[in-house]
């Protein structure tokens, strides 16, 4: 390994932890504007929380808010890569070319989806809950010091 790929190696779970902390607070943003009209969107005004959107909204605040400080990041990334999946094909995708997404606004769920998609598999990167949980149990048992005789 070179000096520089080592240097890019120490930051690699920085750089991951910023992409999802970034990507979680504007998906949080999308959740938060469809349930709790905040910031208010007009289009969202009269959203039934029992429609698709109102539960992508569900999904979108909770699961951005889980990605966000980082807690079971794998599990719910995967159900979020799934529900841009989902809304692409869903919602995009009838109107203009599926291989254009330019054409049928959907960039914003390919992007959502796939980075979703990476962090399935790359996890959540440094500043997690799931790190901070994963340290305390890997934290190493240390003997006692003394024989069971001397404690008596």
């Amino acid at each position: 390994m070179s000096p520089s790929s080592s240097r890019f190696a120490t930051w690699t779970p920085y750089a991951r932890a910023a992409l999802r902390i970034v990507t979680a607070y504007l998906f949080l943003l999308h959740g938060s504007a469809k349930v709790l009209h905040l910031p208010y969107q007009e289009h969202f005004a009269q959203l039934q929380l029992f429609s698709l959107i109102g539960l992508s909204g569900v999904l979108e605040l909770f699961g951005g808010l889980l990605l966000l400080i980082g807690l079971a990041t794998r599990p719910v990334a995967f159900v979020l890569c799934g529900e841009m999946a989902f809304a692409y094909f869903m919602g995009h995708a009838p109107h203009g070319n599926v291989l254009l997404p330019l054409l049928n606004q959907g960039e914003a769920a390919v992007l959502y989806c796939f980075i979703f998609l990476y962090l399935t598999f790359a996890g959540p990167g440094a500043f997690s809950v799931d790190g901070a949980l994963n340290e305390r149990h890997a934290a190493p048992v240390r003997p006692r010091t003394g024989s069971a005789s001397s404690a008596a």
